[in-house]
């Protein structure tokens, strides 16, 4: 039969075995640190390249609708101070205004004209930056 000292002597070793030490501690939040080093760029990449997608995808929407309405008013193409937000007007609106902000919180517009690379229109985002140019996130897109 234990005594209640040899009891409270074995509980003691148990709970002095259950903790962490500090060099323990420490490597583990080393190696996480090291891992959220290398993860986080590949992460907010793949988020920057997702949001030129969805902008991609947009351009190519609002685009769309603009034909619709081009062909509703019997117009070949846009004048040069046509305006996304005619889209967004009256009760059979095309297009929440909503859905003229981009991923990155920028309107979207319109090029007509000559500056125009596709014919007639172009839709555009400039990008994270939201200015004219840039690489990467900071990219233009269009439709």
């Amino acid at each position: 039969m234990l005594t209640s000292t040899m009891q409270t002597s074995r509980r003691r070793k148990k709970l002095r075995h259950r903790a962490f030490t500090l060099l323990e501690i420490i490597v583990v939040v080393t190696i996480i640190a090291l891992l959220a080093t290398l993860v986080a760029p590949r992460f907010f990449a793949t988020v920057g390249k997702q949001k030129q997608k969805i902008a991609t995808a947009d351009c190519a929407s609002i685009a769309q609708q603009v034909n619709i309405y081009l062909l509703d008013q019997g117009l070949s193409s846009p004048p040069d101070d046509f305006e996304l937000s005619v889209l967004t007007e009256g009760e059979d609106a095309m297009l929440a205004p909503k859905d003229l902000i981009d991923p990155w919180d920028n309107e979207y517009f319109i090029r007509t004209g000559i500056d125009a690379v596709n014919i007639g229109f172009d839709i555009v985002s400039y990008g994270a930056d939201g200015q004219p140019g840039g690489e990467g996130e900071d990219a233009d897109v269009t439709n």
